[in-house]
């Protein structure tokens, strides 16, 4: 009976500790605790055991500038969030990712490689910007930069020029992760 009673235990501890949700998770609906529907106000519960830095007070409001920053504790910043402008209760519009923990469910973060990204996700878009090349992931609502410098030759330099999927070298570093709701 006891050797009963504690495998039922152990099944039951294994069974708590693997439903528990991944602190780092990224999907289309959500980054780590965060969803499209949490309210700005709740940001300080949601992060209560790191520090959360909000900027639209004062100036930084009349100029617009309204990013709440994510740090845990010690300083490293996990997180730059962008909130709604309009309505009520105030919600999160972009997030940008500055820690690698966060992955998404096939496994990409800030340490993956575009061919990395490409194996995992069909690109929706690709869109060229001066210093950089922002790639489209519509399944996740997610955009990674990569930088100019890790294209080849010529595309380095063109400004004017459209990089396709099959240009952007497989090697290529992502530069930034942002999910947009």
């Amino acid at each position: 009976m006891k050797k009963i009673l504690l495998a039922g235990l152990f099944a039951g501890m294994l069974v708590t500790s693997c439903s528990k949700e991944n602190p780092f998770q990224v999907t289309a609906t959500q980054v780590g605790p965060l969803t499209k529907e949490t309210p700005v106000s709740d940001l300080k519960t949601v992060f209560a055991n790191d520090s959360v830095v909000d900027q639209n007070s004062g100036l930084s409001e009349e100029l617009n500038i309204n990013a709440i920053e994510i740090y845990e504790k010690g300083g490293k910043q996990l997180l730059s969030l962008m909130p709604v402008k309009e309505g009520e209760p105030k919600t999160i519009r972009t997030v940008q990712i500055f820690d690698p923990r966060y992955t998404t469910e096939a496994g990409i973060n800030l340490n993956s490689t575009f061919k990395d990204l490409t194996d995992a996700y069909e690109i929706s878009r690709i869109e060229t910007l001066i210093s950089s090349v922002v790639v489209f992931v519509d399944d996740i609502n997610a955009y990674f930069t990569i930088d100019r410098k890790e294209l080849q030759g010529e595309l380095r330099f063109d400004m004017e020029a459209k990089v396709t999927e099959a240009e952007i070298p497989d090697a290529a570093k992502i530069k930034y992760f942002m999910i947009g709701w």
